[in-house]
């Protein structure tokens, strides 16, 4: 997409040259793939509970690393080399690239399958969560169809066709969404645990890759057949076509795990501090009072501490030394038989704690879900302008998508940490409110940070700088495996703490980003006006909505028979939530104009922004 001068008399009536316009098919699509997934997880995290919440969210941690490591960077590389193939009429270069790229997503994606079906116990026991390895079995199936999808969308992406992706993607997000929910939901009612139901909640995403393949794979050949006979070029051997595939793909993948494998790295850190703690501090679960029972800890500690021989410490690591030994005996001890009792009690908690964490993630991911098309657009604007040798304009959209970001994330995420509790009472009826809304609270400030650092990213991205995104990130990501660790494995943190290793992790990812981008790109924007007034909308934003739930609250509130104390009931909450929210958007507004916090020169960078200009009169 090639940037043009924002200037609103220039992109009148020019569509096509808007800030979105380049991506506007994948744009819509990851969008309306986010909704069916907000859609999903909602529903799924009320039916399987706050146990079954934390299964599968660590047996879809597995499969995202695994699912990256197998396809992030090939449809990349497909994509390119078909693009310039077709660029230079070479046909049977194409069909050779895609049936060597198809070969090697069946290779690594068989890999994947292999280890996430057969090696799920493994997996699951590095997770500290033995009832996820259901679900990462369930899930093994998708890692293959995924690498066919990706082959398949690499190659029509290759051809300028992003709707055949697009449509693909939103099959597989309503094949989860129906059949997963569906399955789950019959699984609970037929009385069986929440870590099964949730492997069925996965089997939905698994069938909805089947499904998008099959669709791929139908119009694959739908075009092929349309498509005239091949020419008669020689295409390169195969040996050099795999070559480029990997000298391409390889530091993409490379780039792209990071998150991920930081991700499984903070999941089993956080719930193997929360079990040590537990074991070793009992103290500190006065902390957990109201979110689950401690009787069957209490009985399993004192059956495990009152047969260990003298000597040996009650710790964890004495527990897993037992547990370990238990595995391996064919007749284990009584000590041993009491140590998988307590294991396993353990774990049940831990699950439940961090269930209600993750269930705060789902909700903290939908900000960050809605830069989608932000980022999508950063890239090909200001290189664009850039390729035009025009660094000022290269600079406005810069600054402008900053603002934009500024102006979108600032208010989402002062609204989660001023709401989180309201919220996750109004969405989450299976969570401990108290508990999830305090941990959605924290990460709501890091969707402040973090939605900023992807158009950061971007930005860098587009000026050249390709690396340093990428460390930036594996900086941020190591403060915060080692915040959490050392905070959770507090006893008077704990869970709470965990959280707080994503505030620091992208703080500092953001502030780095912003000192590259002022010291390597020319013409930088100036950051103190484009944060300053979204952020002081946004801190008044907020105070509306803390004082009028506040005040709607009381009102709403009922004394029940028999109690002395006021209580908030879930349709009163709903009310009292929603209202608040509608009344912080309109102060929002308001006040983002009476700031001038928008220029006439961003709005001109999206679609009718000229007509919205106009009646904002700017």
């Amino acid at each position: 997409m090639a940037y043009r001068d924002p200037a609103p008399r220039r992109l009148s009536g020019q569509k096509q040259n808007t800030f979105f316009g380049g991506a506007a098919v994948l744009a819509l699509g990851i969008l309306v793939v986010k909704l069916i997934g907000m859609f999903y997880k909602i529903p799924l995290t009320n039916i399987i509970g706050e146990q079954g919440n934390a299964d599968f969210g660590n047996a879809y941690n597995i499969y995202s690393v695994l699912l990256t490591i197998s396809t992030a960077g090939l449809p990349v590389a497909v994509s390119k080399m078909v693009s310039e193939a077709n660029a230079l009429g070479r046909r049977n270069q194409v069909h050779k690239i895609f049936r060597i790229s198809l070969g090697v997503f069946l290779l690594l994606g068989g890999i994947s399958f292999f280890i996430m079906f057969f090696q799920a116990d493994y997996l699951a026991s590095l997770m500290n969560d033995d009832k996820a390895a259901l679900g990462i079995r369930a899930l093994a199936p998708a890692v293959v169809c995924v690498g066919c999808l990706s082959a398949f969308r690499g190659y029509a992406q290759g051809h300028g066709q992003m709707t055949p992706t697009a449509i693909s993607q939103i099959i597989e997000a309503l094949c989860k969404l129906v059949i997963g929910l569906s399955l789950a939901l019959w699984i609970i009612q037929s009385g069986q645990g929440e870590d099964v139901a949730a492997a069925g909640a996965i089997t939905g995403v698994t069938v909805g890759t089947i499904v998008a393949v099959i669709y791929m794979a139908v119009h694959h050949l739908r075009q092929r057949l349309r498509e005239p006979r091949a020419d008669r070029d020689v295409p390169d051997r195969g040996s050099e076509i795999l070559r480029e595939l990997l000298r391409i793909a390889i530091p993409i993948t490379l780039s792209s795990s990071m998150v991920g494998i930081v991700t499984v790295i903070d999941s089993a850190l956080v719930q193997g501090q929360v079990q040590r703690v537990l074991l070793e501090d009992p103290a500190s679960w006065s902390m957990y009072a109201g979110v689950t029972d401690f009787e069957p800890l209490r009985q399993a500690l004192n059956t495990w501490t009152g047969q260990l021989e003298a000597g040996m410490s009650a710790s964890m690591a004495t527990l897993h030394q037992q547990v370990q030994q238990a595995a391996a005996s064919q007749s284990p001890t009584a000590l041993q038989t009491a140590a998988l009792a307590l294991d396993e009690v353990l774990q049940d908690i831990s699950r439940t704690l961090y269930g209600n964490y993750n269930g705060a993630i789902n909700i903290y991911n939908l900000p960050t879900a809605l830069m989608a098309a932000l980022t999508a657009s950063v890239i090909p604007a200001v290189s664009g302008a850039l390729a035009r040798r025009d660094r000022r304009g290269a600079s406005r959209v810069s600054g402008s998508a900053l603002r934009i970001a500024a102006l979108l994330s600032f208010p989402m995420g002062v609204g989660l940490f001023v709401m989180g509790e309201p919220i996750i009472r109004l969405l989450f009826t299976s969570l401990n409110a108290p508990l999830a809304g305090s941990l959605l609270s924290t990460l709501g400030l890091t969707a402040i940070f973090s939605c900023v650092t992807l158009v950061c990213n971007s930005v860098l991205q587009a000026y050249g700088f390709v690396t340093l995104p990428v460390v930036v990130m594996v900086l941020g990501g190591v403060v915060k495996v080692v915040t959490n660790y050392t905070l959770v494995g507090m006893g008077e943190i704990g869970i709470y703490g965990a959280p707080v290793g994503s505030v620091l992790c992208f703080a500092l990812c953001l502030a780095l980003d912003l000192a590259i981008i002022a010291r390597v790109v020319p013409h930088h924007p100036r950051f103190l006006p484009i944060f300053a007034k979204p952020l002081a909308a946004s801190a008044l934003m907020g105070g509306t909505a803390w004082a009028v739930y506040g005040l709607l609250s009381r009102v709403l509130s009922v004394v029940p028979e028999g109690e002395t104390e006021r209580v908030l009931s879930w349709s009163g909450n709903a009310v009292a939530t929603l209202v608040a929210i509608g009344a912080a958007v309109a102060v929002y507004a308001v006040l983002i104009v009476l700031l001038r916090a928008i220029s006439r020169e961003d709005l001109a960078l999206m679609p009718k922004g000229e007509k919205l200009a106009r009646l904002l009169r700017l």
